[in-house]
């Protein structure tokens, strides 16, 4: 089992991000909210957990232990393979997930790209007692936003993209959560690409 991977960024998408480990790029399937933390060039250290497959070999990176913990724990669910867990994960942080399943939350889970109601009523049922418990403090954002090149604009529409939506969906999730990150920009700071893929989530949710 490959437990982790630490070097400097060669190449970062909204999904993938290419970790140089002793002269070898390591290509990591990784949510958006991970690789926002990340930034081509600068040193990363991401846990991982290594997908067998009779045609592949896949290495799935996550921001710590506990995302990658949850991430293996949720395909002892029937019916979820790395890509759901991966998508869960895109969307709710680890200890959201807990609570939506210590409290039976269906509406969170049918947030996920290609999870509708009775596919969520299953996973509650399955996913029980599996997770551990919900600390305090649910929904704080553990990965470190860094200002890349590209507008977040761009980053959070391929990070919507790159989770299943269309592009007129990304693209309508991401004008309605514009005034939070004009916010944030305005007070000082950068545009919180974690928290902004959230709301546009949440919005498109409502949507449905």
């Amino acid at each position: 089992m490959i437990a982790f991977v630490s070097g400097p960024v060669a190449a970062l998408t909204a999904t993938l991000a290419v970790v140089e480990v002793g002269g070898v790029g390591m290509a990591v399937q990784c949510t958006p909210n991970t690789t926002a933390g990340l930034r081509v060039g600068e040193p990363a250290r991401l846990a991982t957990s290594l997908v067998v497959r009779e045609d592949s070999l896949t290495l799935y990176g996550f921001a710590d232990d506990d995302e990658r913990q949850v991430f293996e724990l949720l395909q002892t669910a029937s019916g979820v393979g790395p890509r759901l867990a991966q998508a869960m994960l895109g969307v709710h942080s680890p200890d959201a997930l807990r609570l939506a399943v210590e409290t039976g939350d269906e509406k969170a889970l049918t947030a996920v790209p290609g999870i509708g109601k009775k596919g969520a009523q299953k996973l509650l049922l399955e996913l029980k007692g599996k997770l551990g418990a919900a600390s305090a403090v649910v929904g704080a954002q553990r990965v470190p936003v860094a200002s890349g090149p590209a507008p977040w604009t761009e980053q959070l529409t391929a990070a919507l993209i790159g989770l299943g939506y269309a592009s007129r969906e990304a693209e309508d999730a991401v004008d309605a959560v514009a005034p939070q990150a004009e916010a944030a920009i305005a007070a000082g700071g950068s545009a919180p690409v974690p928290q902004l893929l959230r709301a546009a989530l949440q919005s498109l949710n409502r949507t449905r």
